[in-house]
């Protein structure tokens, strides 16, 4: 069942929302205050969480909540993957979470967090156990990046891809399964705890993972997921098809969806990051799918 919407991944990460078109987020606040009215409406009680952050950065809260964002959502989520990715070190989790709850009295989720196997296999599988002991009974929903390894065939959801070195090839290295369906050690330590964590994997469209993917689950025990579906491949042939089979799939777990990327004729700009030309747009697909999967 669906237990949380998500407004956007990484709404303050330049990989998922044009800061060019929207320098000081007030077309994202925009897209985000139509977007939590329209879930609130469509499904009450359900609980609308503001996508993701990366990086985890008070200041931009602070400016959520000036333009009236925190005001038509529940839940604030953070994203950190400090061995990968960010300037801080992974003790350091505890701090960063106390920095956004100096801004907002909302609860606080983390909705990825990650380490991956790009420099060792045995980094990883410490690192899903050093972020347990600092996260649990920190935040309510801990969703760990993620169980497959990304296929390199298939390429990033980021925007400029290999000119990012490391940066980029790490995103094919963060499951605890590798590509071809063999496990890490990392999963064997990751089962240690479940179910106070649980899994965010993106479902690519007709993913053929999808079920393979749900016995893992099951095997792991993981009850909370986080997944997302798709506006942009909303317009694709047979969309709804593949939505259907992708959220009947994972009807068993407690799931919170992520709403996000922009179809390119109804951007500002021709790509998934762009702020959508009428905001309304967007709220009307959060409402169309809350309306045909939250019941």
């Amino acid at each position: 069942m669906i237990e949380a919407a998500m407004i956007w991944n990484e709404p303050n990460n330049k990989s998922h929302w044009d800061l060019e078109l929207d320098p000081d987020w007030s077309l994202f606040a925009a897209t985000a205050i139509a977007a939590g009215r329209a879930i609130g409406a469509e499904a009450p009680g359900l609980t609308r969480v503001l996508g993701g952050i990366s990086p985890i950065d008070p200041q931009f809260v602070a400016n959520m909540a000036a333009r009236g964002v925190l005001d038509h959502v529940d839940v604030v989520a953070v994203h950190g993957f400090p061995l990968d990715w960010n300037l801080w070190k992974i003790d350091d989790w505890p701090a960063k979470l106390d920095e956004i709850r100096a801004v907002t009295a909302l609860p606080l989720w983390v909705s990825e967090v990650g380490v991956s196997s790009f420099g060792a296999e045995e980094v990883q599988a410490w690192g899903v156990d050093r972020t347990a002991s600092l996260l649990k009974g920190g935040a309510p929903r801990i969703h760990w990046y993620s169980l497959w390894d990304l296929p390199q065939a298939w390429g990033a959801t980021t925007r400029h891809r290999e000119a990012e070195g490391s940066s980029y090839y790490r995103h094919f290295h963060m499951g605890l399964l590798r590509a071809d369906g063999s496990p890490k050690p990392a999963l064997d330590a990751f089962a240690r705890h479940t179910p106070e964590m649980g899994i965010c994997q993106w479902f690519h469209f007709q993913d053929p993972r999808l079920d393979e993917a749900v016995g893992w689950l099951r095997r792991l025990g993981v009850r909370h997921l986080r997944t997302g579906l798709s506006w942009a491949d909303s317009f694709r042939p047979n969309a709804l098809a593949w939505f259907d089979r992708q959220m009947e799939a994972l009807a068993e777990f407690e799931v919170t969806v992520t709403f996000c990327f922009t179809p390119e004729h109804r951007g500002i700009a021709p790509h998934h990051t762009s702020p959508p030309i009428d905001p309304a747009e967007f709220a009307d697909f959060c409402a169309a799918m809350l309306r045909r999967y939250a019941r």
